[in-house]
């Protein structure tokens, strides 16, 4: 199989049953940290790749047509920011049967969000990646390690996009934009810095997410009409901060990219593998209680309004039945609007609202900067909380 010109299919799954003995044998035979680069791949089901991922196929082919793919910008990503605990090797994954140790990593494209939204004349072009920089052993088929990484494009055009325009919003959520680095360059700074331990680590997973009637009626309509895309939504803000603040690895919120825990995989010469998530050590349960839009100040050059997000966030052990975080957050953050300014988009302050809650929430827990979290959480003991946070996630490093 040819490791290179494919964005090869990925429905991530795998069929093989995962207990934790086995993992921890798995585990504990990870001293060579060499690893396959698989290239790009989709996640879910092979059969709906075209409908889901559109505007990414579409990428995808001229690319092809051009003499390139993003398997050649991958590595031309990693080669500007090589891996640093790792040694990364190019040769075709099949060639990996048989042997005793196989490590591949792949960027796994989770989810393709392009929506347009009207606001009098103007056109409003929302264009959002997710993907996963996952590592799996092609030998037993379990994922190893999962690094989620986004990124969005916001336009506002005085038209109906075009395809053409839309399809190049796409390119530069790959590519990167406006001096932000795009699918490729994250996938290469989490490759760069993740590691693999010797002995099996711990595995923290985002199980369960609730959102408030209150806070769904602000969302807009691309979170509200499918069925737990908002939830999937929130996971993926959790997940991603934790991944990238902290710099832990996070198993992916099953109920949004697998069935019954289970993920299908496609690579582009039909071969397909079905992988089983780990069951996680540690479960992070959340709750996006509401929204609110305050006004904060008002003079002849513009109004500024605070946009509030609140939520509870618990961290447990199943096992145990211990309890390492419970509390109430909250964060506000401000927007002005010029007074010339005919109408006001509120989405993308409160996405900044809700995702700043779980950055801040990730960076006290890091050790970065714990003064918000005392204002913002309601728990009276919040700091020894954070400390027995802080201890869970090096085991889970």
């Amino acid at each position: 199989m040819k490791a290179d010109g494919f964005l090869f299919r990925l429905a991530a799954a795998f069929s093989v049953a995962f207990s934790m003995v086995f993992a921890s044998h798995v585990q504990a035979q990870i001293t060579d940290k060499t690893v396959t680069f698989a290239g790009a791949a989709y996640g879910g089901d092979a059969a709906s790749i075209d409908k889901r991922f559109p505007y990414s196929r579409a990428y995808e082919s001229d690319l092809k047509a051009a003499g390139d793919s993003p398997y050649k910008r991958l590595l031309a990503a990693v080669a500007k920011n090589p891996a640093r605990h790792l040694t990364l090797t190019t040769g075709p994954i099949d060639q990996l049967k048989g042997r005793d140790q196989a490590l591949v990593v792949s960027l796994v494209v989770n989810n393709e969000t392009v929506s347009v939204e009207r606001f009098g004349a103007i056109r409003k072009l929302f264009v959002l990646l997710r993907a996963q920089v996952l590592f799996f052993d092609f030998k037993s088929m379990t994922v190893l390690r999962s690094y989620p990484v986004s990124f969005g494009y916001v336009d506002n055009l005085d038209h109906e996009p075009t395809r053409a325009e839309v399809l190049d919003r796409v390119r530069m959520v790959y590519d990167g934009a406006n001096g932000k680095p795009g699918l490729y360059a994250r996938f290469a700074d989490s490759l760069a810095q993740a590691q693999l331990p010797d002995q099996a680590p711990r595995y923290l997973q985002v199980t369960h997410v609730e959102v408030a009637p209150e806070a769904v009626a602000v969302l807009p309509d691309y979170l509200k009409g499918t069925p737990g895309a908002a939830q999937t939504w929130v996971a993926d803000m959790v997940s991603e901060a934790i991944s990238t603040r902290i710099g832990v690895p996070v198993v992916p919120y099953s109920k949004g990219y697998a069935i019954g825990n289970v993920m299908s995989m496609q690579i582009m010469d039909g071969t397909v593998f079905n992988l089983k998530l780990p069951q996680p050590d540690y479960e992070i349960d959340v709750t996006l209680k509401n929204l609110k839009k305050i006004k904060y100040s008002e003079n002849a050059v513009g109004t500024a309004y605070i946009y509030g997000s609140y939520a509870d966030v618990a961290i447990r052990e199943p096992l145990t039945g211990t309890t390492y975080l419970n509390t109430s957050l909250k964060n506000g953050e401000v927007k002005p609007v010029p007074a010339s300014q005919t109408w006001v988009d509120d989405f993308p302050a409160y996405y900044d609202s809700v995702n700043g809650l779980f950055v801040k929430l990730a960076e006290s827990v890091a050790g970065a900067d714990t003064s918000w979290v005392k204002s913002a959480a309601s728990a009276s003991d919040i700091s020894s909380q954070i400390d027995k946070t802080m201890g869970l996630m090096k085991l889970c490093k």
